[in-house]
């Protein structure tokens, strides 16, 4: 295929002179076995409430952003939510929002409430652009906040953190093959590599089995905010909470089809961070029934 359809490949990295980044997982066996090796440790942050959605599903928008500063507050250990906002970004900094746009999308009311936090922390309106999916506007940003929801995939086992810069590859398909094992390399694109200040995940109304289409039967109101600024230590708990909904479903184990091995390639092979759940410490606030976690 032709350069023209803007396939990535490791000569793309190359031309873009993130080769270095790419031979981590080229040539680099002997850094990434040390890094396994060695000890790390990762905080994500759990925060649920039993009022954020209502008997319709409707998301409690009130609620929400009692939610969020709380999130935000725990991630950062900033006393109040603008401060803790103000801690991950700057006034000068152009924000890119990236939601999960298909398939038990993240709800609007999530994005609406991050955008509201951004401003109320001194980042202009103007500052905070959408960015899913469009490579130039992410390359134009600064800084990057990942909004996935929570959700099973049919492609990646999980499609939640690691999946949701897949359209930046310009070729998702490419990153099917392998169980998705090559997810992580898109995170070390020039476009978005080192952008990345909050991962803060949609779980108030997860998919735990895969599509293609969204069976209702597999979304369940769990009415949570999970974060962290680690994105395979997030993707890594998020992976518990839906395995465990699925065993509890089932009543017994129910694997994820295809396996997510994505998550632990991530950590052993790019060095996003740490997928080992002895090295992720899970603070928790709210509303504790069936936390799954």
């Amino acid at each position: 295929m032709s350069e023209k359809h803007h396939v990535l490949t490791r000569r793309d990295f190359v031309r873009a002179g993130a080769g270095a980044a790419v031979g981590v997982s080229v040539a680099g066996a002997a850094w990434a076995e040390q890094a396994v090796a060695t000890p790390r440790a990762s905080t994500v942050v759990l925060v649920r409430d039993e009022r954020a959605l209502d008997a319709a599903h409707a998301v409690n928008e009130a609620v929400l952003a009692e939610m969020l500063a709380a999130t935000a507050m725990r991630v950062t250990g900033a006393p109040t939510a603008r401060e803790a906002w103000r801690t991950l970004f700057k006034p000068t900094d152009v924000v890119g929002l990236v939601p999960t746009p298909h398939l038990n999308p993240t709800h609007a009311e999530v994005v609406a409430a991050v955008r509201a936090a951004l401003v109320d922390a001194g980042v202009p309106d103007g500052n905070i652009r959408h960015a899913q999916g469009d490579v130039d506007r992410a390359a134009a940003c600064t800084a990057l906040v990942c909004l996935p929801a929570l959700k099973a995939h049919w492609l990646t086992g999980i499609g939640t953190v690691l999946k949701n810069y897949i359209m930046y590859s310009g070729h998702p398909s490419h990153y099917h093959d392998e169980d998705s094992d090559r997810l992580g390399e898109i995170w070390l694109l020039p476009q978005v590599k080192g952008k990345t200040r909050l991962v803060l995940v949609d779980a108030l109304r997860p998919l735990c089995d895969k599509g293609p289409q969204v069976d209702p039967r597999y979304l369940w109101d769990y009415k949570g905010l999970l974060a962290g600024t680690d994105p395979v230590a997030v993707e890594a708990v998020a992976l518990k909470i839906i395995q465990a909904k699925r065993e509890a479903m089932r009543g017994e184990s129910w694997p994820l089809s295809p396996p997510p091995t994505c998550v632990a390639m991530a950590d052993r092979r790019y060095g996003l961070g740490t997928a080992r759940m002895t090295e992720i410490t899970i603070a928790r606030s709210g509303w504790a029934a069936d936390a799954l976690v």
